[in-house]
Protein backbone atom coordinates (compact mmCIF):
# COMPACT_ATOMS: atom_id res chain seq x y z
CA UNK A 1 0.00 0.00 0.00
CA UNK A 2 1.37 3.12 -0.97
CA UNK A 3 -1.39 5.74 -0.19
CA UNK A 4 -4.01 6.10 2.49
CA UNK A 5 -6.86 8.13 3.24
CA UNK A 6 -8.30 9.00 6.66
CA UNK A 7 -11.33 10.69 8.05
CA UNK A 8 -10.56 12.18 11.55
CA UNK A 9 -12.94 12.96 13.80
CA UNK A 10 -13.79 16.37 16.05
CA UNK A 11 -15.01 15.65 19.61
CA UNK A 12 -17.55 17.71 21.79
CA UNK A 13 -17.14 18.03 26.05
CA UNK A 14 -20.48 17.21 27.28
CA UNK A 15 -19.25 17.71 30.92
CA UNK A 16 -15.45 18.99 32.06
CA UNK A 17 -14.92 19.19 35.67
CA UNK A 18 -11.26 19.88 36.65
CA UNK A 19 -10.73 17.47 39.89
CA UNK A 20 -7.62 19.25 40.47
CA UNK A 21 -3.41 19.62 39.64
CA UNK A 22 -1.26 16.75 39.77
CA UNK A 23 2.63 17.78 38.87
CA UNK A 24 1.75 20.47 37.04
CA UNK A 25 -0.86 19.05 34.78
CA UNK A 26 -4.87 19.59 35.51
CA UNK A 27 -6.93 16.34 36.21
CA UNK A 28 -10.21 15.92 34.63
CA UNK A 29 -13.44 14.16 34.40
CA UNK A 30 -15.07 14.69 31.53
CA UNK A 31 -17.81 12.64 29.09
CA UNK A 32 -16.56 13.46 25.28
CA UNK A 33 -17.77 12.02 22.16
CA UNK A 34 -17.39 11.97 18.73
CA UNK A 35 -19.07 14.14 16.06
CA UNK A 36 -19.94 13.83 12.14
CA UNK A 37 -17.63 16.95 11.50
CA UNK A 38 -14.11 15.55 10.55
CA UNK A 39 -10.49 16.74 8.42
CA UNK A 40 -9.62 14.71 5.56
CA UNK A 41 -6.09 12.97 5.57
CA UNK A 42 -4.13 11.79 2.70
CA UNK A 43 -1.26 9.71 3.15
CA UNK A 44 1.41 8.89 0.70
CA UNK A 45 5.17 6.77 1.40
CA UNK A 46 8.39 8.26 1.19
CA UNK A 47 11.30 6.11 0.30
CA UNK A 48 13.95 7.45 2.70
CA UNK A 49 12.42 8.96 6.81
CA UNK A 50 11.71 12.09 6.07
CA UNK A 51 7.42 13.31 6.59
CA UNK A 52 5.61 16.40 5.03
CA UNK A 53 2.65 17.87 5.67
CA UNK A 54 0.60 20.35 3.35
CA UNK A 55 -2.61 22.12 5.39
CA UNK A 56 -5.46 23.40 3.64
CA UNK A 57 -8.48 24.94 5.16
CA UNK A 58 -9.80 26.58 8.26
CA UNK A 59 -6.68 29.24 8.27
CA UNK A 60 -4.33 26.36 8.76
CA UNK A 61 -1.82 27.17 5.68
CA UNK A 62 -0.12 29.59 8.41
CA UNK A 63 0.42 27.15 10.95
CA UNK A 64 4.37 26.88 11.12
CA UNK A 65 6.16 23.40 10.60
CA UNK A 66 7.82 23.49 13.97
CA UNK A 67 4.22 23.85 15.94
CA UNK A 68 2.40 21.30 13.99
CA UNK A 69 1.37 18.42 15.37
CA UNK A 70 0.78 16.55 12.38
CA UNK A 71 4.08 16.64 11.14
CA UNK A 72 5.56 15.77 15.09
CA UNK A 73 2.94 12.73 15.15
CA UNK A 74 4.21 11.54 11.38
CA UNK A 75 7.86 11.54 12.59
CA UNK A 76 7.80 10.22 16.09
CA UNK A 77 5.63 7.62 14.12
CA UNK A 78 8.66 6.50 11.61
CA UNK A 79 11.25 6.97 15.01
CA UNK A 80 9.02 4.58 16.94
CA UNK A 81 8.09 1.75 14.61
CA UNK A 82 11.48 2.58 12.22
CA UNK A 83 9.40 3.00 9.00
CA UNK A 84 10.19 5.36 6.08
CA UNK A 85 8.24 8.53 6.17
CA UNK A 86 5.03 10.07 4.42
CA UNK A 87 4.00 13.01 2.41
CA UNK A 88 1.08 14.29 3.91
CA UNK A 89 -1.88 16.94 3.03
CA UNK A 90 -4.57 17.85 5.74
CA UNK A 91 -8.13 19.40 4.42
CA UNK A 92 -9.26 21.18 7.45
CA UNK A 93 -12.73 21.04 8.20
CA UNK A 94 -12.74 21.52 11.62
CA UNK A 95 -12.63 25.19 13.00
CA UNK A 96 -9.36 25.97 15.06
CA UNK A 97 -9.35 27.46 18.51
CA UNK A 98 -13.03 26.20 19.15
CA UNK A 99 -12.41 23.51 21.94
CA UNK A 100 -13.35 20.23 19.11
CA UNK A 101 -9.67 18.78 19.17
CA UNK A 102 -8.98 20.17 15.77
CA UNK A 103 -4.92 19.27 16.54
CA UNK A 104 -5.12 16.45 18.35
CA UNK A 105 -7.51 15.03 15.26
CA UNK A 106 -4.77 15.54 12.82
CA UNK A 107 -2.21 14.16 15.40
CA UNK A 108 -4.27 11.03 16.23
CA UNK A 109 -5.43 10.58 12.01
CA UNK A 110 -1.53 10.87 10.75
CA UNK A 111 -0.97 7.76 13.30
CA UNK A 112 -3.74 5.72 12.34
CA UNK A 113 -3.02 7.05 8.57
CA UNK A 114 0.52 5.65 9.24
CA UNK A 115 -0.36 2.52 10.76
CA UNK A 116 -2.46 1.42 8.10
CA UNK A 117 0.18 2.54 5.51
CA UNK A 118 2.97 0.31 6.94
CA UNK A 119 0.86 -2.25 8.40
CA UNK A 120 1.33 -1.87 12.28
CA UNK A 121 -1.06 -3.58 14.36
CA UNK A 122 0.56 -3.29 17.45
CA UNK A 123 -2.56 -0.90 19.75
CA UNK A 124 -0.49 -0.81 23.10
CA UNK A 125 2.89 0.54 21.14
CA UNK A 126 0.43 3.09 19.32
CA UNK A 127 -1.54 4.40 21.85
CA UNK A 128 1.35 4.89 23.91
CA UNK A 129 2.56 6.99 21.81
CA UNK A 130 -0.45 8.83 20.91
CA UNK A 131 -0.63 9.73 24.87
CA UNK A 132 2.78 11.03 24.24
CA UNK A 133 1.98 13.40 21.91
CA UNK A 134 -0.93 15.18 23.96
CA UNK A 135 -4.24 14.25 26.26
CA UNK A 136 -6.73 14.14 23.67
CA UNK A 137 -5.08 12.27 21.13
CA UNK A 138 -4.86 8.67 22.50
CA UNK A 139 -9.07 9.16 22.74
CA UNK A 140 -9.17 10.85 19.00
CA UNK A 141 -7.50 7.80 17.53
CA UNK A 142 -10.94 5.50 18.09
CA UNK A 143 -13.66 8.45 19.34
CA UNK A 144 -17.05 7.21 20.55
CA UNK A 145 -18.34 7.78 23.56
CA UNK A 146 -15.75 7.86 26.37
CA UNK A 147 -14.87 9.13 30.00
CA UNK A 148 -11.81 10.85 30.23
CA UNK A 149 -9.82 11.31 33.29
CA UNK A 150 -6.61 12.17 34.58
CA UNK A 151 -4.43 13.88 32.12
CA UNK A 152 -7.16 12.63 29.83
CA UNK A 153 -5.09 9.19 29.66
CA UNK A 154 -7.69 7.46 31.26
CA UNK A 155 -10.54 6.47 29.10
CA UNK A 156 -13.52 4.66 29.90
CA UNK A 157 -15.53 3.31 26.61
CA UNK A 158 -19.41 3.90 27.05
CA UNK A 159 -22.00 1.98 25.52
CA UNK A 160 -24.25 4.81 24.57
CA UNK A 161 -25.93 3.98 21.38
CA UNK A 162 -28.11 7.11 21.05
CA UNK A 163 -27.39 9.90 18.87
CA UNK A 164 -27.00 13.27 20.52
CA UNK A 165 -27.59 16.57 18.24
CA UNK A 166 -25.91 19.98 18.74
CA UNK A 167 -26.30 23.31 17.30
CA UNK A 168 -22.65 25.01 17.60
CA UNK A 169 -22.00 28.41 17.28
CA UNK A 170 -17.84 29.34 16.84
CA UNK A 171 -17.04 32.91 17.43
CA UNK A 172 -14.67 34.21 15.10
CA UNK A 173 -11.74 34.29 17.29
CA UNK A 174 -10.83 31.16 19.27
CA UNK A 175 -9.40 30.26 22.95
CA UNK A 176 -5.52 29.44 23.66
CA UNK A 177 -6.05 26.33 25.94
CA UNK A 178 -3.11 27.03 27.71
CA UNK A 179 -4.35 30.69 28.49
CA UNK A 180 -7.39 29.32 29.23
CA UNK A 181 -5.80 26.79 31.93
CA UNK A 182 -3.28 29.49 33.56
CA UNK A 183 -6.54 31.74 33.63
CA UNK A 184 -8.42 28.80 35.93
CA UNK A 185 -6.09 29.07 38.10
CA UNK A 186 -6.22 32.56 38.51
CA UNK A 187 -9.63 32.94 39.11
CA UNK A 188 -11.20 32.27 42.59
CA UNK A 189 -13.00 29.01 43.27
CA UNK A 190 -16.92 28.65 44.24
CA UNK A 191 -17.30 26.40 47.19
CA UNK A 192 -20.68 25.41 46.32
CA UNK A 193 -21.53 21.74 45.92
CA UNK A 194 -22.48 20.63 42.14
CA UNK A 195 -22.53 16.89 42.86
CA UNK A 196 -21.09 14.92 40.20
CA UNK A 197 -22.70 16.07 36.56
CA UNK A 198 -20.23 13.75 34.65
CA UNK A 199 -21.25 10.75 36.40
CA UNK A 200 -25.05 11.99 36.79
CA UNK A 201 -24.99 12.26 32.67
CA UNK A 202 -23.61 9.32 32.09
CA UNK A 203 -26.01 7.52 34.10
CA UNK A 204 -28.79 9.44 32.53
CA UNK A 205 -27.49 8.23 28.64
CA UNK A 206 -27.45 4.82 29.64
CA UNK A 207 -30.88 4.50 30.72
CA UNK A 208 -31.58 6.67 27.21
CA UNK A 209 -33.45 9.10 29.56
CA UNK A 210 -31.76 11.85 26.76
CA UNK A 211 -34.37 14.47 27.82
CA UNK A 212 -33.24 14.90 31.10
CA UNK A 213 -29.30 14.86 30.28
CA UNK A 214 -29.26 18.91 29.38
CA UNK A 215 -29.44 20.24 32.97
CA UNK A 216 -25.56 18.49 33.56
CA UNK A 217 -23.79 20.12 30.55
CA UNK A 218 -21.18 21.83 31.89
CA UNK A 219 -17.54 22.93 31.61
CA UNK A 220 -15.19 24.32 34.59
CA UNK A 221 -13.02 26.38 32.13
CA UNK A 222 -15.95 28.43 31.07
CA UNK A 223 -15.72 31.41 32.90
CA UNK A 224 -11.97 31.47 32.32
CA UNK A 225 -12.31 31.46 28.53
CA UNK A 226 -15.28 34.60 28.77
CA UNK A 227 -12.55 36.19 30.59
CA UNK A 228 -10.22 36.12 27.67
CA UNK A 229 -12.86 36.30 24.70
CA UNK A 230 -16.09 37.87 25.63
CA UNK A 231 -17.39 36.81 22.51
CA UNK A 232 -17.70 33.56 24.27
CA UNK A 233 -20.93 34.69 26.46
CA UNK A 234 -22.37 36.36 23.55
CA UNK A 235 -22.78 32.94 21.71
CA UNK A 236 -23.40 31.59 25.32
CA UNK A 237 -26.60 33.40 25.45
CA UNK A 238 -27.73 33.23 22.01
CA UNK A 239 -27.49 29.31 22.31
CA UNK A 240 -29.68 29.59 25.05
CA UNK A 241 -32.15 31.72 22.98
CA UNK A 242 -33.96 29.10 21.44
CA UNK A 243 -34.52 26.98 24.67
CA UNK A 244 -32.56 23.70 23.87
CA UNK A 245 -32.01 20.84 26.24
CA UNK A 246 -28.82 22.44 27.53
CA UNK A 247 -26.03 24.52 26.93
CA UNK A 248 -22.09 24.12 27.48
CA UNK A 249 -18.82 25.08 25.69
CA UNK A 250 -16.77 22.15 24.57
CA UNK A 251 -12.94 21.92 25.66
CA UNK A 252 -11.80 25.28 26.81
CA UNK A 253 -13.34 27.34 24.11
CA UNK A 254 -14.66 28.82 21.76
CA UNK A 255 -16.96 26.81 20.43
CA UNK A 256 -20.69 26.80 22.34
CA UNK A 257 -22.66 23.66 22.29
CA UNK A 258 -26.78 23.67 22.28
CA UNK A 259 -28.37 20.71 22.85
CA UNK A 260 -31.39 19.73 20.95
CA UNK A 261 -33.87 16.15 21.05
CA UNK A 262 -33.40 15.88 17.09
CA UNK A 263 -31.10 17.16 14.30
CA UNK A 264 -34.19 18.55 13.00
CA UNK A 265 -34.74 20.97 16.06
CA UNK A 266 -30.62 22.08 15.56
CA UNK A 267 -31.43 22.96 11.72
CA UNK A 268 -34.42 25.21 12.56
CA UNK A 269 -32.45 26.99 14.80
CA UNK A 270 -29.53 27.09 12.91
CA UNK A 271 -32.13 28.67 9.85
CA UNK A 272 -33.02 31.30 12.54
CA UNK A 273 -29.68 32.30 13.75
CA UNK A 274 -28.42 35.79 13.07
CA UNK A 275 -25.47 36.25 15.50
CA UNK A 276 -21.79 36.79 14.07
CA UNK A 277 -20.90 33.23 14.70
CA UNK A 278 -20.18 30.61 12.45
CA UNK A 279 -22.96 28.50 13.14
CA UNK A 280 -22.86 24.02 12.25
CA UNK A 281 -25.51 21.64 12.91
CA UNK A 282 -23.25 18.50 14.44
CA UNK A 283 -24.60 14.38 15.66
CA UNK A 284 -22.46 12.16 17.63
CA UNK A 285 -20.91 9.05 15.68
CA UNK A 286 -18.93 6.18 16.05
CA UNK A 287 -16.09 6.64 14.41
CA UNK A 288 -14.30 2.96 15.32
CA UNK A 289 -13.90 0.92 12.42
CA UNK A 290 -14.96 3.80 9.64
CA UNK A 291 -12.13 5.80 9.80
CA UNK A 292 -10.55 4.71 6.53
CA UNK A 293 -11.98 6.98 3.51
CA UNK A 294 -13.25 4.19 1.02
CA UNK A 295 -13.80 5.79 -2.54
CA UNK A 296 -17.75 5.33 -3.82
CA UNK A 297 -16.35 4.20 -6.85
CA UNK A 298 -14.73 0.88 -6.03
CA UNK A 299 -15.89 -2.64 -5.66
CA UNK A 300 -16.32 -4.29 -2.26
CA UNK A 301 -14.66 -7.30 -1.47
CA UNK A 302 -18.31 -9.43 -2.47
CA UNK A 303 -18.81 -7.56 -5.50
CA UNK A 304 -15.02 -8.00 -6.11
CA UNK A 305 -15.80 -11.98 -5.72
CA UNK A 306 -18.64 -11.68 -8.01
Amino acid sequence: MNTARIKTYAKINLTLEIKGVENGYHLLDSLVASVDMFDYILLKKRKDCLSSVTMHGMGSECIPPEENVALRAAECFSQTFGTTGADITVFKNIPMGAGLGGSSADSAGVLNGMAKLYGITDEDALTKLAQSLGSDTAYMRVGGFQRMQGRGEQLTKLPIEERLHFLLLCPSTGVSSKACFSMYDQLPKTLAYRGEPTQELIDLLLKKRINEGGMYLMNDLFVSAVNLNPDVERAEKEARSFSPLGVTMTGSGSGILAWFENRELCEWAKSRYRGKCKAYVLSTVCPEKKSIWRSPFALSEEEYKK
